[in-house]
């Protein structure tokens, strides 16, 4: 089964929450939409980069290419701009990503510099380090979470994001 990448851009505060999913092949490529969330900021703006990593036929070499239709087995990589587009600092600015559905986790890949990456296996109600972290099974057992498990990734900044400025966090998935 093949997937249209949709993409979504949201404008928001302090608290980014950004999602961006796989879905059926009528879908559109590309949607556009706001959400609204409590924040004491509004000036922070998130886009999404999907790309898929692509090896040429003919030296081997690996190369990103735009993920506008991506198959089972294929890894992408979600660059995400943070943009500050007000004119002072937003202090320890948060992004929040669900993992795309009919994807998968890719361990250690979410990366951002000066940010604290956290996880969440619960719709993205909790976050913690992987360690932390727990997935129920049936029967009331619990197991260490893998990257399989995770719903939602979260960056903390460390530092402020200056007026005008953006940040680049990343991760990457296998789709299923």
């Amino acid at each position: 089964m093949a997937y249209n990448l949709m993409k979504y851009h949201y404008v928001s505060g302090a608290m980014v929450a950004l999602t961006v999913v796989l879905g059926a092949v009528s879908t559109p490529s590309l949607l556009r939409a706001e959400a609204p969330l409590a924040a004491t900021s509004a000036t922070l703006s998130v886009h999404a980069i999907a790309e898929v990593e692509s090896r040429s036929r003919n030296d081997g070499h690996v190369k990103l290419v735009a993920a506008d239709r991506v198959v089972p087995g294929d890894r992408v990589l979600y660059t995400l701009e943070v943009h500050n587009t007000g004119a002072d600092a937003v202090q320890a600015p948060v992004v929040v990503q669900a993992v795309p559905e009919h994807t998968r986790y890719v361990d250690d890949s979410a990366v951002g510099p000066g940010a604290e990456v956290s996880f969440s296996v619960d719709g993205g109600h909790h976050f913690d380090r992987p360690r932390a972290l727990v997935s129920s099974l049936t029967g009331g057992q619990t197991r260490p979470a893998v990257g399989a498990d995770y719903t939602h990734i979260r960056w903390q900044l460390k530092n402020p994001l200056a007026a005008n400025s953006t940040a680049f966090v990343r991760f990457r998935v296998v789709v299923k």
